[in-house]
């Protein structure tokens, strides 16, 4: 699939879209990194390709998202911008007219789920996920590997690809008993269709290049190994650096750029990361050169001596038990998932309640999946959120996956026609990927829209 040999670069600060003027999330996060690849000449190198972003289509957004009550509700034109320019460098990798690349985008998508009410984490949709649904219709691609580097759990591409077997979500994160959004936790392992298909590796406040490399090596490598992913996603959060104003690690730049050469990633795409002018700029270029194949030797903050960092020897036997742990399970990946308790008649069920910090949103779901001897099973998913005072009114929403079954997606196409003529939901939305066909029905107004790849 390989045939290119420059690393594509997208820039995208977003100068229109804020969640405040003085949020952590704004646009100098990106500008001084801009600024400093522009300065040191990284642009000019004949490794180097830089293309200008493109849009993602709504269809692109739906065939990923539930959107309340539509994906133009929920998305500006920067969310738009955002999702394609990963969609862009992933095409043009596919095609082979790149090696590899780095989106280097706001706004973030990695905390939100496959239902989408509002702002949660900073993140309305997910780019990452966006680009993986996408690579899998227009390319066919099947096993797709995604490793979220970012000091917050990834819970919403967590929560996106927990039943589908194909696509290895692996996370580190700081310890979520410490950080938002208190998840990613070593049982949280996927649905009993895609056990071990989730793993989450939550480390200490203080963990240092040392440590996140040692679990690069004997736990997130050999499981790529095993796994034989056709694409590899980094979802290159650098909010993991010890300067971060968020977290509570001692990630270096150099750190950063070793973890890229290891994992040698196709397409990372840029997630959180907030010491604007202490770290973004060296962990940036630290990525891009190691994507490049350049040397990043000299790639260093001002304020980093070697050695300034040493992990504790408590510390580091943590992490080796933790690594020996997470590869037993997915030594097991294959046997019986212990959710396989939840499992009632021909579904498997489970409730959840998604806090949206960013819009106070509280959100309550019951998620049913049907268990299918032929395929990975259509998932039903109700949902209704609250805002404050007002509720949204119910929403049912049914995913029929890629590799579906005929009978599978006529049960999911039937209860779609069936739930249209109850009132019990305000909105009814189905996704089917085999088909690359969405709908959605507002039963108030008795009106259907329809969207076709």
């Amino acid at each position: 699939m390989k045939y290119g040999s420059k690393t594509g670069l997208i820039f995208f600060p977003a100068f229109d879209w804020a969640i405040s003027p003085t949020h952590p999330e704004r646009e100098e996060r990106l500008l001084y990194t801009r600024d400093q690849i522009f300065e040191e000449g990284i642009m000019d190198l004949p490794q180097i390709a830089e293309y200008a972003p493109a849009l993602a289509s709504i269809h692109d957004i739906a065939r990923l998202h539930f959107c309340v009550p539509n994906v133009e509700a929920q998305t500006t034109e920067a969310h738009l911008i955002a999702a394609g320019a990963a969609i862009l460098l992933a095409d043009n990798i596919v095609k082979g007219e790149i090696k590899n690349g780095f989106a280097l985008v706001r706004p973030p998508g990695h905390h939100a789920m496959r239902v989408v009410h509002g702002n949660r984490g900073f993140c309305n949709i997910n780019n990452e996920a966006i680009m993986v649904d996408y690579l899998r219709t227009r390319h066919g691609l099947k096993k797709i590997a995604i490793i979220d580097t970012d000091v917050h759990h990834g819970d919403g591409t967590q929560d996106i690809f927990w039943h589908d077997p194909d696509v290895l979500f692996i996370s580190f994160h700081q310890d979520g008993r410490t950080l938002y959004p208190g998840t990613g936790y070593t049982y949280e392992l996927g649905g009993p269709r895609a056990y071990a298909r989730t793993i989450n590796i939550p480390l200490q406040p203080g963990t240092t290049d040392e440590s996140l490399l040692y679990v690069v090596d004997n736990l997130i490598l050999p499981i790529l190994k095993d796994f034989k992913p056709e694409f590899i996603v980094n979802s290159a959060g650098q909010d993991n650096h010890y300067s971060d104003p968020l977290g509570g690690m001692r990630i270096t730049a150099n750190g950063y750029a070793r973890l890229t050469e290891k994992l040698r990633p196709d397409l990372a795409v840029l997630e959180g990361g907030y010491a604007i002018e202490t770290a973004l700029p060296y962990v940036n270029m630290g990525i891009i050169l190691a994507l490049a194949g350049l040397d990043y030797s000299n790639v260093r903050e001002p304020d980093y001596w070697p050695g300034r960092f040493k992990e504790s020897a408590e510390r580091t036997m943590h992490v080796e038990r933790l690594v020996d742990e997470l590869l037993q399970r997915w030594e097991m990946r294959d046997k019986t998932s212990p959710d396989s308790k939840k499992i009632t008649g021909n579904y498997y069920t489970r409730g959840k309640h998604i806090f949206y910090d960013t819009d106070y949103i509280e959100e309550n779901q019951v998620e049913k999946l049907k268990i299918c001897n032929n395929c990975p099973g259509y998932l039903l998913i109700d949902s209704e959120a609250n805002h404050g005072h007002s509720r949204s009114g119910k929403v049912l929403c049914i995913s029929v996956p890629f590799t579906a079954c005929g009978a599978c997606r006529s049960e999911a196409a039937g209860i779609y026609e069936q739930t249209k003529k109850s009132a019990q939901y305000k909105y009814i939305y189905l996704q089917d990927k085999t088909a690359d066909i969405f709908f959605s029905y507002n039963t108030e107004g008795q009106i259907e829209w329809r969207s076709e790849g």
